[in-house]
């Protein structure tokens, strides 16, 4: 298994954001090309800027910024998904605007992005 897709379909909130988080994280240290995050469903609001989680609580977000940062790995967020969901995908605003509630580490991007990401992962893993 050299390539893996990811698909994020759980809220924040859930255990399954954790496992997600460390089993990429492993991946990585194996030297496993991720070719990318699709945020689906429930899984759009990790993407969510206005969310202020207390410091003792799981920073998911953070840890999926870190991610990218660290390894340039490529986060999208389903724009329908995220728009069902309060998030702003009004193409006349930015995601770096500060009207956007969008964090800009994430690309807005729709389905067809994911059969992309599937086409080109020799494994696919949803949580």
């Amino acid at each position: 298994m050299n390539k893996l897709a990811v698909i994020i379909t759980s809220p924040p909130s859930s255990n399954l954001s954790v496992t997600a988080i460390e089993y990429v994280e492993a991946a990585l240290a194996m030297q496993i090309d991720i070719v990318g995050v699709f945020f689906y469903q429930d899984g759009v609001m990790h993407a969510n800027s206005y969310v202020d989680i207390p410091s003792d609580e799981y920073q998911a977000n953070a840890k999926w910024l870190t991610l990218k940062n660290k390894f340039k790995l490529p986060l999208h967020l389903c724009a329908t998904a995220a728009s069902k969901r309060g998030l702003c995908i009004d193409e006349t605003i930015k995601p770096d605007s500060q009207l956007s509630n969008i964090d800009n580490a994430f690309a807005v991007s729709g389905l067809g992005e994911l059969v992309e990401l599937t086409n080109y992962a020799d494994r696919v893993v949803q949580f």
